[in-house]
């Protein structure tokens, strides 16, 4: 027995082989994808690790485009259609192997030097008689096949169909399995198939299955922990105004406001990463990232209408929507008349450091801050992300497009703890000038105690 199971993924053209081999392997860049027929023209092959062991490995094939001329060809040589091992060996054997046959060929020498096939289906397909000569054709090859019933997520597939024709031909084991919409449990139903008919990679199979499984925990984990991380940046973040003036004023929240969308497209560019896809992976139509930018920005009440989100919390609504400004720093709101169209909106009010407020009042000096509803976007915006990441598989080649999420934990109530911790400790942020805590021991706290909340370990505080 080989070190490493063998896995030839064959099937038609245009079935999604090499989509399925980049979901496995959670590798976007594996392969060529292309609408066009016969993409695939050679036998491409990568390999899954556990601890840095390769355990299966996964061999993408051309599409099978004449399996019927196979069977005409071995018709003629006088094997007839009920053919077996030695008619495939002279078929191998001949010119037109090489030739006329060259891309099947590849797929049958491949599935004979593995130990198994995944024989992948196009469910939205109607079953047709070339499908069937196909498997005539593989079945030569003695090995066993496991039917991989692929794009089953969309409402219009013909999985149940398929089943009942495979069944017909002796295949029960069929396994669905997206290559588009990931699910975790799908891809441990295919291995766990994969494990019943190869007794002996049983403790490699379960080998994987279990990484799988702490993988996806793992992900999960340390996605809330960047969201987290995220959202204490932004709310431990002030900006102190050290002129009279409006302008200054119009200023530096202009600023502030640059310094929470950058700080919220590197969470982005850091989720995306952790999942393993690319920047072009995420550009919708209603919540874009378009040239590193988002499409609906932060700082618009259509943001705020479009996550369900009041546009109000006691303040007017204009063009620097999410900003407050600290009520015992200004004693006023800026007004929806200043030049920025400015709104003070969600004062902090006692929630603060008083002493360092009416330190900076002392001086002249104003206080700005994110306001509640901005966090409530943010935490969102990216929990919506993070959730479309999970569920995304790696042959997907359409952006992601993300509607009105459903989830209410951030849209009622009072803000997490630690987010209302965050508020008081200016120290931790990342994004202020001076920023000693970023380190500390107290901000490393708040942060698991919020990663907990957004990874559903815990009840919102």
């Amino acid at each position: 027995m080989t070190s490493i199971l063998q896995v030839a993924v064959v099937g038609h053209t245009n079935t999604g082989k090499t989509s399925l081999l980049r979901t496995l392997s959670r590798d976007t860049e594996f392969g060529e994808v292309c609408d066009a027929p016969a993409t695939t023209r050679h036998v491409e092959g990568t390999q899954l690790l556990v601890d840095g062991e390769p355990l299966v490995a996964l061999y993408d094939t051309p599409g099978l485009e004449d399996a019927s001329g196979i069977l005409d060809w071995l018709d003629e040589a006088g094997g007839g259609r009920q053919t077996g091992a030695d008619d495939l060996e002279r078929f191998l054997a001949s010119p037109d192997a090489a030739g006329r046959f060259d891309q099947e060929t590849k797929v049958l020498r491949q599935l004979r030097a593995s130990q198994v096939g995944l024989y992948v289906i196009d469910a939205r397909e109607p079953v047709l008689g070339k499908y069937r000569d196909e498997l005539t054709v593989l079945g030569l090859c003695a090995r066993p096949l496991l039917p991989v019933l692929n794009f089953v997520a969309g409402p219009h597939n013909r999985a149940e169909e398929w089943r009942d024709a495979l069944a017909r031909l002796g295949l029960h084991a069929v396994i669905t399995f997206d290559s588009v919409v990931y699910d975790l449990q799908g891809e441990l139903r295919l291995y766990e198939k994969l494990r019943s008919l190869l007794d002996p990679w049983r403790i490699p199979l379960e080998r994987l299955m279990q990484a799988r499984e702490r993988e996806a925990r793992w992900l999960r984990q340390a996605a809330a922990e960047t969201v987290a991380d995220m959202l204490i940046d932004v709310a431990a973040c002030v900006m102190v105004v050290e002129g009279g003036g409006r302008q200054d004023t119009e200023k530096a929240m202009e600023a502030l406001q640059g310094r929470v969308r950058e700080r919220e497209q590197a969470c982005v560019d850091a989720l995306l990463n952790l999942f393993r896809f690319r920047p072009s992976d995420y550009l919708g139509e209603r919540l874009p990232l378009e040239d590193g930018q988002w499409g609906l920005d932060l700082f618009t009440p259509e943001a705020l209408r479009h996550y369900g989100l009041r546009t109000g919390e006691g303040a007017a609504v204009g063009g620097a929507m999410g900003m407050a400004v600290d009520v015992m720093a200004l004693g006023t709101t800026l007004g929806a008349g200043t030049a920025a169209g400015a709104a003070a909106g969600a004062l902090l009010g006692n929630t603060l450091d008083l002493g360092r407020r009416l330190m900076h009042r002392m001086r002249g000096h104003r206080e700005l801050r994110v306001n509640n509803n901005t966090l409530r976007l943010l935490a969102l915006r990216q929990s919506q992300l993070v959730e479309a990441l999970i569920h995304r598989g790696h042959g997907a080649d359409q952006a992601l497009k993300l509607d009105t999420p459903a989830d209410e934990t951030w849209r009622k109530g009072s803000l997490p703890k630690p987010v209302q911790k965050a508020r008081l400790h200016p120290e931790w942020s990342r994004l202020n000038d001076h920023a000693p805590g970023t380190e500390s021991r107290t901000r490393a706290q708040t942060l698991d105690v919020l990663t907990r909340v957004l990874s559903g370990d815990a009840a919102t505080p």
